[in-house]
């Protein structure tokens, strides 16, 4: 698994959104979303997906629920909003004032804290191995690779597994339910959504997270930092695809990525 399997999932997406670009470009489409990634093979069986659904002629039959499908086109509307004109901007000022090994060493350190969150969700599907690899990265790169700061355990061939809440309710057969585009974090389900708090909680109080909690939980600054992060991290835009249907192949492949993750 990638370095980086971070929140919210939406550079997973960008192969099959080039894709989409067959369908047309709409003549007023805006030209600029985040999220992380996910194994090559998801993606590739994604694009086989997509174009068998017949994308050229017109929308693909997505079989996906979305009762709420008036408020998240809003709320994709506005997210791209938010990207444009508040997020894309602190991030390239971000990029231009810090340089390209002190924010590698940022995502390093925030991805590393993400480790006890990956640890609690193996211990809570009853998945050992996963608990084990988790806790070994963090234990490593806390260590030798100072604080997290630099990611020791990838190279000695221990690769991240992000887990998360809404990944352990999948694992014991919880429906993801209706589909869901939360403000800012962007594409996601009942299910999922419902994790996050669980994820923060996990994250503040499992040991060692409750020895950090004072510095890092409870301490405003790191949060717009570690957002930040998150979106300089992540390479997809909003409406980049030059798709007229770029909302709905984002909500089937969204659904598609995290049925993978919860198989996996």
């Amino acid at each position: 698994m990638s370095r980086r399997g971070v929140e919210p999932r939406i550079a997973s997406i960008v192969a099959l959104l080039l894709l989409a670009a067959c369908a047309g470009r709409p003549d007023d489409g805006p030209t600029t979303l985040s999220g992380s990634s996910v194994e090559a093979e998801i993606a590739q069986g994604m694009a086989t997906d997509t174009a068998a659904a017949g994308l050229a002629m017109g929308p693909p039959v997505m079989l996906v629920e979305d009762r709420f499908e008036g408020f998240n086109r809003s709320m994709y509307r506005f997210n791209f909003e938010f990207d444009q004109y508040v997020y894309l901007p602190i991030v390239r000022g971000y990029r231009f004032v810090v340089p390209r090994p002190v924010r590698t060493g940022i995502s390093n350190f925030f991805s590393n804290l993400g480790e006890i969150r990956n640890a609690s969700n193996g211990v809570l599907q009853a998945r050992p191995e996963v608990a084990s690899r988790a806790t070994i990265r963090f234990v490593v790169n806390s260590t030798i690779g100072l604080l997290g700061f630099f990611d020791v355990a990838t190279r000695l061939g221990v690769d991240q597994q992000r887990e998360d809440f809404g990944q352990t309710l999948g694992w014991w057969g919880v429906a993801s339910g209706p589909y869901l585009v939360l403000p800012i974090l962007g594409p996601s389900s009942v299910r999922d959504a419902s994790g996050v708090p669980v994820d923060f909680a996990l994250g503040a109080m499992a040991p060692p997270g409750a020895q950090v909690n004072d510095v890092v939980y409870t301490t405003p600054a790191p949060y717009p930092l570690q957002a930040v992060d998150a979106r300089e991290t992540q390479p997809f835009r909003y409406y980049d695809s030059g798709s007229p249907f770029e909302y709905d192949l984002v909500r089937f492949l969204y659904f598609r990525a995290r049925e993978a993750e919860v198989r996996r």
